[in-house]
């Protein structure tokens, strides 16, 4: 007879394990360092560990997954937010040492500057549908909100970075019946 954390272990193994590479490069893409990278996909691991027993099988765990990445994520942010409004020097160096053509290091800037001024609700939303391509249904799930209300923050986050991306020359994005 297999001993009962044994089993439990084997389960939590065949279970979440197989999401580690797509957790890791969700956190790389969150963190842009891959050691914290590893640092948010070991504490996502961990938690999902010790609550494993509470997790419904047969149930999706890669939304499962994600709620708790992106709950170690936002728990990490808020708190380097809080410690530090400087960021270090070699960060700095690292993000000024893009490579490839300058126009494209500056449309990179403006992209991440238009995501980071999204409010954080926007922000994982668009992230969790545009960028690591769960479902409406998987992101809402992750977000702990109905889907209609993801559908709502993801269709008004993409409304923003419109506004935000387009050249400044043009003005405001008009909606459809307003003219000039």
């Amino acid at each position: 007879m297999v001993p009962p954390e044994v089993d439990h272990r084997r389960q939590f193994e065949a279970t979440c394990l197989p999401f580690t590479r797509m957790l890791y490069a969700a956190a790389v893409r969150l963190t842009r360092k891959p050691e914290d990278a590893s640092d948010v996909v070991q504490e996502t691991l961990l938690r999902a560990y010790r609550t494993f027993g509470g997790f419904e099988a047969g149930t999706n765990a890669r939304a499962w997954l994600f709620k708790i990445l992106r709950t170690v994520f936002l728990n990490r942010d808020r708190k380097e937010r809080r410690s530090s409004g400087w960021l270090p020097l070699d960060e700095v160096e690292d993000r000024l040492s893009h490579p490839g053509p300058l126009g494209d290091f500056a449309a990179g800037l403006e992209l991440d500057s238009a995501l980071r001024s999204l409010p954080e609700a926007f922000r994982l939303a668009l992230w969790m549908v545009d960028v690591e391509g769960l479902t409406y249904e998987e992101a809402a799930e992750a977000m702990e909100c109905p889907v209609g209300t993801l559908r709502s923050r993801l269709h008004r986050a993409r409304a923003l970075m419109i506004d935000r991306l387009q050249p400044r020359a043009t003005g405001p994005r008009r909606r459809g019946g307003e003219s000039s």
